[in-house]
């Protein structure tokens, strides 16, 4: 059937939406990726809660969908996918449906035929906001009664759950995890407690904190901040990845701020500020640290080439660091997994 895309902004882009979505709108943040691959474990990251996916790539599913052992988390937890062109002849050994198939079967909206140059543009010059897939153009009006998903829908895990074996305990913080975090870990020989973002872990026996990534606004996750504030007076080794780097400065009492369409996708270019040395990353953030609110006791450690905005920071004296980017790297290259060897070092 014709579709729409309808942005805040008064924007308006023609579509297909398939027989499905009939009569049904969907409201979400659209927000753009530059990744060509990997559209798999983009979907299942669950930092795009609540969003609207937009694949600059312009053929996405090409390689059918996989088993869930590829997924990033148990399920889709972005909103709706706007692609140029998708294909129903998809070819791997590995697939076992249709990008299509799934996304009807996860319940996930879907408009394609879309001009993504022209959108990705848009977005690029006014920023994220809120757009809507449907049948026909929606008035601004109708934008007004939009409301976000509830705060931590997300979290798959609402108690403690223990992986791993070794003599070494790290507590990591799922505040909306990539699966691949885990994995990452668990090719160490540690013991590793897997905990809710509001869980209070300082009273537990363990010997580094790891904080993962997960969707939203850092600023909403005041609890996980005060209970992070109680781990770091103890001085144990604690690093985190995306969220994790922002939750960080927070609890540091550094700022956040909103970037004006974020990064997301795997070809984000980031400096080692130390060595000079340059990593092309893979990314998926809407907010960022500012710089000019860290305490004397911090130091930025990565740069973002693109907009020099802050993609990692560390405290000069304790065994804290972060990153901004996703070194567990999938989708991405697997060039920044120092960053897990670095954190085993300190345990």
């Amino acid at each position: 059937m014709k579709g729409c895309l309808s942005l805040l902004s008064g924007h308006t882009f023609e579509g297909e939406v398939p027989e499905w979505q009939k009569g049904q709108q969907l409201f979400g943040e659209a927000v753009f990726t530059t990744g060509m691959t990997g559209y798999i474990e983009s979907l299942t990251d669950p930092s795009y809660a609540g969003q609207i996916l937009v694949f600059t790539y312009p053929l996405i599913g090409n390689y059918g969908v996989f088993d869930p052992s590829h997924f990033e988390s148990k399920k889709i937890h972005l909103r709706g996918v706007v692609i140029s062109e998708t294909t129903e002849n998809w070819s791997h050994h590995a697939g076992l449906c249709s990008l299509k198939e799934w996304l009807k079967e996860q319940g996930v909206f879907l408009i394609t035929g879309v001009d993504t140059r022209e959108l990705t543009k848009v977005l690029r010059k006014s920023g994220t906001m809120i757009g809507c897939i449907s049948e026909h153009p929606e008035p601004k009006e109708a934008f007004s009664a939009h409301k976000p998903d509830p705060f931590a829908s997300w979290v798959e895990v609402d108690k403690p759950v223990l992986h791993g074996k070794g003599d070494k305990r790290v507590i990591l913080v799922d505040c909306g995890m990539k699966s691949n975090i885990l994995r990452s870990l668990l090719q160490y020989p540690i013991e590793v407690l897997r905990v809710p973002h509001d869980y209070d872990y300082t009273n537990e026996k363990y010997d580094a904190v790891f904080l993962s990534n997960g969707p939203g606004d850092p600023e909403d996750y005041q609890k996980t901040v005060e209970i992070l504030k109680v781990a770091m007076q103890k001085k144990s080794p604690i690093h985190g990845i995306c969220l994790g780097s922002q939750l960080m400065a927070l609890a540091s009492g550094a700022k956040t701020y909103k970037l004006t369409f974020g990064h997301r996708g795997h070809n984000q270019p980031c400096k080692e500020v130390e060595t000079g040395r340059c990593y092309i990353t893979s990314q998926n953030h809407g907010y960022a640290i500012d710089a000019q609110t860290l305490s004397d006791d911090w130091k930025v450690t990565f740069i973002n080439l693109n907009d020099q905005s802050v993609e990692g920071i560390a405290h000069k004296s304790l065994p804290f660091s972060t990153v901004q980017f996703h070194p567990e790297a999938a989708p991405g290259p697997t060039d920044a997994k120092w960053f897990f060897e670095r954190f085993m070092q300190c345990l």
